[in-house]
């Protein structure tokens, strides 16, 4: 008989179970946030799903699958008990069940006071992240404008020193209107030219006394011609 009764009783009806429950009830510290039931059909589990994963991980040291999974499943209800998932809890995180739960009912009261069922610690979370983003994008933004400044700058200075050296370089005016240009012959740099025209010069003035001697023979053979007439 006392077999049967407890193959057909629930872990609610079994006194020893609900005696050993209350017992842990007594002795276990809870914190103050598992005053309150939770239901959970108000909440976004599936934002709060993977903070419980990354969080037991932290403490725990490792992944533990079976674990989250079974955490997932203590919150699976309308209305949750806060104290008693710490109870099933404490034989697999021990030391550090009380701390996780206090995280977790405080994420979980949060998010079912919100409309967005999303706890108001992530969106502060999310909000601060964006402010951060922005105001890395604005300090970038103003690196990038300064740069530009300060090339704009340097440029226009780099124009101005052109300018000044150009005004104060004086204008180099020719001495004489028959200076001939510097591509002349005159201006050869080995002097071979100005050689050369040194030799025309002296071979027109020989042309030219060449070209006066017949006369000048003339006037003297006349002459003598004149002094034998005078002789005689």
């Amino acid at each position: 008989m006392s077999g049967g009764f407890f193959r057909g009783t629930s872990a609610d009806q079994d006194t020893r179970f609900s005696n050993k429950q209350a017992k842990l009830l007594r002795s276990q510290k809870f914190a103050p946030e598992l005053e309150y039931l939770v239901d959970t059909r108000k909440v976004k589990m599936d934002v709060v799903r993977p903070w419980i994963a990354n969080r037991v991980t932290e403490l725990l040291g490792f992944e533990d699958e079976v674990l989250i999974n079974f955490i997932f499943g203590l919150l699976d209800g309308k209305e949750v008990n806060g104290k008693e998932v710490q109870i099933s809890l404490t034989g697999f995180m021990e030391k550090n069940t009380g701390k996780f739960m206090k995280e977790l009912w405080s994420l979980l009261l949060s998010a079912q006071k919100n409309e967005s069922g999303v706890p108001q610690q992530f969106l502060d979370a999310k909000a601060e992240e964006t402010q951060k983003k922005q105001a890395e994008a604005d300090r970038i933004m103003h690196e990038i404008q300064k740069k530009k400044e300060k090339e704009s700058r340097e440029l226009e200075q780099e124009r101005s020193r052109k300018m000044d050296g150009e005004a104060k370089s004086p204008a180099v005016e020719p001495t004489s209107k028959h200076v001939l240009p510097k591509d002349s012959t005159v201006y050869s740099t080995d002097g071979e030219e100005t050689e050369k025209n040194r030799m025309r010069g002296r071979s027109r003035h020989s042309s030219s006394e060449s070209s006066r001697s017949p006369s000048n023979s003339r006037s003297y053979s006349g002459y003598v011609f004149c002094m034998r007439i005078v002789t005689v």
